[in-house]
């Protein structure tokens, strides 16, 4: 009975640790729908009224090539700025907070599981 009940929590345990990024990422590709209509990501991927976001976490800021980026986020790019994970959240849970001036007409993504979400899917597209 104490081996049962042991195996069974270890096999709940190993069940619940291990497939969490995996779902992290399926979740995080459905909360990037709210951004389809203005970006694309994944093979193929072509600027739209907002740039590719293929290999968004860590690049540069305002670096796509053919993408007129506004005033705002070229002056935030030549002071240095980073697509880190941090700067990628602090900015898509409120763009006009951490980019004042900048163009996007998002209000941001309030939930913060649905941000990590987001990131853990935008660190697989290469």
């Amino acid at each position: 009975m104490k081996r049962t009940l042991l195996l069974a929590l270890a096999t709940i345990i190993a069940a619940g640790a291990a497939p969490a990024s995996a779902q992290d990422v399926a979740k995080g590709q459905l909360v990037f729908n709210r951004c389809r209509a203005c970006h694309a990501i994944g093979a193929g991927a072509r600027n739209k009224a907002g740039p590719q976001l293929n290999g968004i976490v860590g690049r540069k800021a305002a670096s796509v090539a053919g993408f007129n980026y506004s005033e705002a986020i070229k002056t935030a790019a030549g002071s240095g700025l980073t697509w880190t994970e941090a700067n990628l959240t602090a900015y898509l849970e409120s763009p006009d907070v951490f980019l004042p001036g900048g163009v996007m007409a998002y209000s941001g993504i309030k939930d913060p599981g649905d941000l990590k979400d987001l990131i853990a899917f935008l660190k697989t597209q290469k």
